[in-house]
Order: structure tokens, then sequence, then C-alpha cells
């Protein structure tokens, strides 16, 4: 395949990923794309990492990714191949986006444009309602120098991050998100409102640099969206895409280790297989991965227990007999301390006494995912990472969240549950071989952004890379979208292109 910008050939590459999630997919469509054989190693039982789909009953849910935000990005994504997402699988965006529930009958309600939010800020705090537009003024405007100047780089130097955009923005990333907003809102609930984006990066609002407000863009500005089928289908959307490309999948393939010559990995292997490889990209977890490598590791595990992550989580899938009655497709419950959870996932690391939640009952927007008149629940506590739970633990929080949309709704949904799964930290680990049961990845913390954050290259196998939420760009869907076409654009340009 001749390079039209130089006059090197390039002998066609075998280049084997282990993990199907979102970073592996992307990657494995655009080095596909340029050419060269890619086979995908999955260690579970079918495509698309945490956005699997487990079915019970005619009752379908996502085990992972709920929230779709940055549509941008994904229409990027599949624009970078001459496809639109429609080609792949149908959206629908939300209004309202997400309910936030404070108290028995005290919720507010966002909408689906800016000016609608503003409305009921004003209501709600005199003068609030021009705050956040200006607010969210410069919150596209990082987000628009994110996307354009930062997210896309390989974040090997601090000169990507250094340009003429970012140096005005400079002061931003020694000021909080925190300090930002309560500078600006006194309403408690406002306040909890605008911080909440903050868990998508995986940290707390005090301790997250004020240039990641462009989160707040990405959810007032963008709006809330949803995928018809579940957030599964925009992983099968990829997986169809990659097939279209001519990449190869096996699932049911657990990655044992690396056979490595001369600097090089030669072949990745299985308990069955041995398989030959030019270049190797694990999307699967990056401190996982590097037990796996032995001496040609890039980090210590010490150096891992050392880094901030992003929560874990306890879920729960839960089938209902009835309809829901008093909640939308997207519900927060803040109706206890934020902060006082914050600090029992980061600083004391212990299970919530009141934890904050999230219900979704997404068969709300979708009746395609349950038996009609039916309805499907995916509830989610973040926990702090390292946590020992089990099915003890999860039962009592069960009860817990019930009892509060009880409190809170009026609604008693015990009597209504058909059946109900559980899955938390020690799960976490076991499916997804997670660092210390992690459900998001690093934490986007000063200190650990863009250069700062584990690297895409390993640094003793020069055909070894990594892509994934615990490299760049970071945690969340639309990041590992992103991740994969940095390394991919990487290998491609600088290792295989320049020898």
């Amino acid at each position: 395949m001749e390079i039209n910008n130089c006059c090197h050939f390039i002998i066609m590459s075998k280049v084997v990923i282990v993990g199907s999630g979102f970073s592996s997919l992307s990657a494995a469509c655009y080095i596909a794309k340029a050419g060269h054989d890619v086979l995908v190693l999955e260690k579970n039982e079918q495509l698309g990492g945490r956005a699997s789909m487990w079915e019970k009953d005619g009752y379908r849910f996502d085990m992972g990714p709920s929230w779709y935000w940055m549509p941008d990005v994904f229409e990027r994504f599949f624009s970078d191949f001459g496809k639109k997402v429609s080609d792949y699988y149908e959206l629908e965006k939300l209004a309202p986006a997400y309910r936030v529930v404070f108290g028995k009958d005290d919720f507010v309600d966002v909408g689906s444009d800016p000016l609608q939010i503003a409305e009921v800020f004003e209501n709600i705090e005199k003068g609030s309602g021009n705050k956040l537009l200006k607010f969210l003024d410069n919150c596209k405007k990082n987000y628009e120098i994110a996307m354009q100047d930062l997210v896309y780089q390989p974040g090997l130097s601090l000169m990507e991050i250094v340009t003429p955009k970012t140096a005005t923005r400079l002061p931003l990333f020694f000021t909080t998100i925190s300090q930002q907003i309560r500078s600006q809102i006194s309403n408690p609930k406002l306040r909890s409102i605008l911080e909440f984006p903050v868990l998508f990066l995986g940290a707390k609002p005090n301790n997250t640099p004020a240039f990641y407000n462009f989160m707040n863009y990405a959810d007032f500005g963008l709006g809330t969206w949803y995928p018809k089928g579940g957030f599964n289908s925009v992983a099968l959307g990829m997986v169809k895409l990659a097939n279209e490309l001519g990449v190869e999948f096996q699932t049911n393939t657990n990655v044992t280790g690396f056979e490595s010559d001369d600097g090089k990995v030669i072949a990745v292997k299985t308990a069955e297989n041995l398989y030959p490889s030019d270049v190797v990209i694990s999307g699967a977890d990056y401190a996982h991965t590097e037990k796996l490598l032995g001496e040609n590791k890039n980090y210590t595990e010490q150096s891992w227990k050392k880094k901030t992550f992003a929560p874990s989580s306890i879920l729960f899938y839960v089938a209902f007999d009835r309809k829901v009655k008093n909640l939308h497709h997207h519900n927060l419950f803040f109706d206890t301390d934020f902060e006082e959870h914050a600090k029992e996932i980061y600083d004391t690391k212990v299970f919530p006494k009141a934890p904050l939640f999230y219900a979704n009952f997404s068969s709300k927007t979708d009746d395609s995912l349950c038996p009609e008149g039916k309805e499907i629940g995916f509830f989610l506590i973040p926990v702090a990472v390292d946590l020992n739970d089990n099915e003890e633990i999860h039962e009592k929080y069960f009860e817990i969240i019930m009892r509060r949309v009880e409190d809170c709704t009026g609604e008693n949904l015990r009597d209504a549950v058909v059946f109900k799964r559980s899955f938390g930290v020690n799960d976490f680990k076991e499916r997804y071989n997670s660092c210390r049961g992690n459900a998001y990845g690093l934490a986007n913390t000063l200190l650990q952004t863009s250069v700062l954050r584990p690297s895409i290259r390993n640094k003793k196998l020069k055909n070894f890379f990594y892509t994934g939420q615990l490299t760049v760009p970071g945690p969340g869907v639309p990041p590992a979208l992103i991740s994969g076409k940095v390394v991919s654009e990487y290998i491609i340009n600088k290792l295989i292109i320049n020898g």
C-alpha cells in the first residue's frame, strides 16, 4: 500500500488488539482502514466491553454506560469512515434530559436546551438564569478548545497542550470547578446540578480543574440522547463497521501473556493458542495488562496504588412487573449530602452511609427492552475502589435505595420486582480485570491530565501500545472513541510510516 505523502511502501501488518471495549473498537476500525489485518481478542462472551447486554425472560439490560453525551464525537468517529451515526443506530434526544430528586416531592427536571434550563434556574434563584447562560458560553469555548486542541493529542509532550488558546485558559487549570460554580451560584440545589457532570470525570468538584467545566456544555448545550436498543447498540454499530472494514473478532478468548524478542512483542498468548503479531494494542485494563507483561511493564504495582481512581459502583439490574410512574428515564437522587458521599469515596474510602444514587428506566423511552406494560431499572451507587463487597452488602444497599425511592416519590417498587441482579467492586475485577475494581478509570485531576496520564506507548517494547480509560484522554465513552483514534494514528503515522 503506497503512502501518497511519502515514498514509502508499507508491508501489511498483523495487529492484535486485546479487549473489545469502545477504545479497542475505535482503534480496530482506524487500523483496518489503513489497510492492516486486525484481530480483536475479547475475554468475555460478547463484544463491547462494559457496554454488554444482559438478557433474561424478555428483559434486556445495558450492563454499563447509559448516558449518551457529546454526540458530536460519535458523529466525527463515523464520518472518518464516510458514514453517519444513523447508518448504525437510531438516536432520540431526551426531553427532559433527566430529573434530579432532592427529597419528598422535591425535584428539578433539567430541560433539553439552555434557555429552558436557565428558566428553571431563574425560578429557583433570582438572577441565576443569566449567570447560567454566561457560564455556559464560557463552557462552550472550553469545549471547543478541548475538542480542537487537546483531547485528540497523544499525551506525549507538554507542548501538545500549550497553545495560544489554552494559554488564555491557564488560570482555569488552577481553579476548581467547585470554586468557579460557588462564586456565581448560591442555591445548593443548583450547585449540585452544575457539579454533577464532574462525576463523569471521576473526581470531586473541588479537585477538578475549572477548565473541565466544558462537561457542563456537553450536558446543557449538546443535550442527553438515547440510542434505540440501549447503549449496547452503539457498540454493536461499531462492531458492524469494523466487520465491514475486515476486522476479525474472537470472544471467550482470555489473553494470558505475551511473547517478546529483541524489544518487540512477537505473539499474544492465550491458554489454547499463540497469535503472531507485528503490533499489539491493549484496550484491556492497563494495570492488568502490565501484570501480563512482567519485566516489560511501564509502571510498578505500587504506582497504581498511588493513583487517584474514579469511583467503583454497586449496580442493580431490576425487572419490574409494572410501569414506574413518578420518575423519568434518567434520575439522580441527591436527597442526601453530596460532599459527605464524596469524602467516603475519595478520602475515607468506606461504604457510604447515605449514598447518592442514579436510577435509570430506559424502557420509558424504549419499549423494546421489556415485555409490554413492564419496566426495567438500572440503579448505580458510586463507591470507593478497593472495597470488598458481597451479596449481603448489595442487599443492604438495594433496600436503602428502594426505601429512598418510596420516601421521595411515594411509589413502592419493592412489590413490583420480578427479579434482580447485582454487580459490584469484586465483579468489576472479575469480569473486566479492573484495577482496584474501578468503574470509570483514572480521575481527571490536574496531576492526571494529558501527559501526566499513563502513556499510550510501552517504554520497553517498541510495538506495544495502550488505549482506553486509564490513558489519554480520560474516562467516559466519547473519550474512549478518541483514545482509539489517538493511539491508532500514532501507530500509523509514527511507527509504521516512519519505521
